[in-house]
């Protein structure tokens, strides 16, 4: 990293001022309990095997970028099983005049109330007079559709909603089920965090993985709501953590340099699959071969189990040294490198070193989710990043949700607003390794905050401005969902990177529950879930802005090391726009990290 050589010459210039005392501490120190306590840090050693080599590009995009497909599948397909058609009440005794459904509605229903009917005996009538003679009657009394009801399906053709009657006193079922699936997420994404810390992160995805394909499949065969509605509940257990685990696998294979680049392609190939799920429900409109069609296939990805390795991060972080050495052995001969000799020398060092029983369940246990607030700076931090990403991440998906309500076209303004997010990643990968992730996380997240509230002073009938608006505020939200992951996987410590990104995401998708009622307001009122989620997003906007800057800085290792980051931030820190190279490594930085 371009920060070492500067603070390695500090420490040897006040090794050369004191070369004997230096000399007697070296004497007297005991080298084995040194080793014992140091950390195994990669961000030293990458730099030498290639921070993006080879080894690092077969497995990103050939593995973790495809990986992260599976999440948008699972979180918008449904936005396209619960389609509701246009509709009214069923009269089976018009029916048999084999007319038109547009005349049987002008005469069985009253206009412009799609859930009342006449209540008159309209085969008395057609016995005195043709359908075509019979004019309806204001004055006639009415009843609820107690024969059902009959779809326009013209346009939507398959759904949820038809097979299931979900309309009238059963309309908000299609938002009962979406929450259904946001409740799966809060309990999946701390669940398979724990699992992510606990027993890695290539078991973790795949378990995750097979938990989401079995939802897709239970919600292909469901014959009614409820079980439909179950199955949506087992999707949302991995949702977003299906995302996640591939990025922070990619996020520990790369140095520092290319945090950035990685999340960048994440995030667009996360969008990707967002663009093909647009492809996939425009060409098939049944929506029970969509739900197959987004799920079962991803049991190929089960190939990729001899392929993707166990993150050497976290095999070291846990004292499995010689699981990590073969990975890193194997690293640097893909790199066309060679792991240096005092890196080798220190891993058997620590391999040799006989712990006791309580020492060896402390670092198979590691720290828990306690760890994250035990402390008053990892608090502090922890709070600030939950508080932004339920704002971010609930603003991000309310906007994904309401796109296809905007617009003529639900299919157009889907991909549109799928397609908008990978100008913004690219724009904010410009700035990000320049002005670092807080200003640009804040910036972004209150100006898709003004932009959705603006949308209230806006004409009812404004429809493409209102989209436009929209666009624009989907794009400076997804760039800020982009910082947000690398951002919070920066501040939080390998021993809690997890179990920390699991905890954050669990609370921030509580918000997702309320999400999907906020848009059926949408409803009554096109613009005010536009307004409520801004609000929001300004709001979190400003929070973000406490945080420490992450931009040059190692990734802290250990409990103790994220307590250290950023424990000297000050107000005048809070309001620099750019970050200062090294301004938080003269803690973390040793000379007995790197290995040269």
């Amino acid at each position: 990293m371009d920060d070492q050589p500067s603070t390695s010459s500090h420490h040897q210039h006040q090794d050369q001022q004191q070369p004997d005392n230096h000399a007697q501490k070296e004497q007297h120190r005991p080298p084995k309990k040194r080793d014992l306590n140091e950390p195994m840090d990669l961000d030293d050693l990458l730099p030498q095997l290639d921070e993006f080599g080879k080894y690092q590009k077969i497995l990103i995009w050939l593995i973790c970028l495809p990986a992260c497909i599976p999440c948008g599948f699972g979180a918008f397909n449904q936005l396209f099983m619960a389609e509701v058609p246009d509709h009214w009440c069923r009269v089976p005794e018009l029916e048999l005049s084999g007319v038109s459904q547009h005349v049987r509605r002008e005469v069985g229903v009253p206009k412009g109330d799609s859930c009342r009917r006449y209540a008159v005996n309209f085969t008395t009538l057609l016995e005195s007079q043709s359908l075509m003679d019979i004019t309806p009657n204001s004055s006639w009394p009415t009843e609820e559709c107690v024969q059902g009801w009959e779809y326009d399906l013209s346009d939507i053709s398959s759904s949820i909603v038809i097979d299931f009657s979900l309309v009238c006193e059963h309309a908000i079922y299609p938002t009962l089920g979406l929450a259904a699936l946001n409740a799966g997420g809060p309990i999946g994404v701390y669940a398979f965090g724990v699992l992510n810390d606990g027993i890695g992160r290539k078991k973790s995805f795949f378990l995750c993985l097979g938990v989401l394909i079995v939802g897709g499949l239970m919600t292909t065969f469901s014959p009614d709501f409820w079980t439909w509605a179950v199955s949506r509940f087992i999707v949302g257990l991995t949702i977003p953590a299906i995302y996640q685990i591939p990025f922070i696998i990619a996020l520990e294979l790369v140095g520092a340099n290319y945090r950035s680049f990685v999340t960048v392609l994440t995030c667009i190939f996360y969008t990707l699959g967002l663009v093909l799920l647009a492809g996939i429900t425009y060409f098939i409109r049944d929506w029970q071969i969509m739900a197959f069609a987004t799920s079962a296939p991803f049991l190929l990805y089960f190939f990729y189990w001899r392929c993707l390795p166990e993150s050497p991060r976290w095999l070291l972080a846990k004292g499995r040294l010689e699981e990590a050495s073969l990975i890193l052995e194997k690293l640097a001969a893909t790199n066309g490198k060679e792991l240096p000799a005092s890196f080798k020398q220190k891993l058997k060092q620590h391999m040799m070193l006989q712990r006791t029983r309580s020492e060896e369940r402390k670092a198979e246990k590691g720290p828990g989710v306690t760890a994250l607030c035990k402390t008053p700076n990892m608090r502090l931090k922890t709070t600030l990043i939950t508080l932004n990403w339920f704002a971010n991440e609930m603003v991000y998906v309310g906007l994904s949700y309401y796109g296809p309500a905007l617009g003529n076209d639900r299919f157009l303004s889907f991909l549109l607003s799928s397609l908008v997010e990978i100008p913004s990643y690219l724009c904010c990968w410009a700035v990000m390794d320049r002005w670092g992730r807080r200003w640009p996380l804040s910036i972004c997240m209150v100006v898709s905050g003004i932009a959705c509230i603006i949308t209230v002073l806006l004409p009812a009938d404004a429809v493409v401005l209102t989209l436009v608006l929209y666009l624009f505020a989907k794009f400076a939200i997804s760039a800020s969902f982009l910082i947000i992951y690398p951002f919070a996987g920066e501040l939080y410590p390998t021993q809690l990177r997890g179990v920390g990104i699991g905890a954050s995401a669990y609370i921030s998708g509580l918000g997702l529950i309320v999400i999907p009622f906020i848009v059926y307001l949408g409803m009554e009122m096109l613009v005010l879930p536009l307004v409520v989620m801004g609000v929001i997003s300004v709001i979190g906007g400003l929070a973000g802005l406490r945080l420490p800057e992450t931009l040059h800085t190692k990734l802290p290792q250990t409990v103790e090391e994220g307590e250290e980051f950023g424990k000297d931030f000050t107000m005048q820190d809070c309001l620099r726009c750019v970050p200062i190279s090294r301004l938080y490594t003269k803690s973390l930085t040793k000379p007995e990290h790197q290995y040269d």
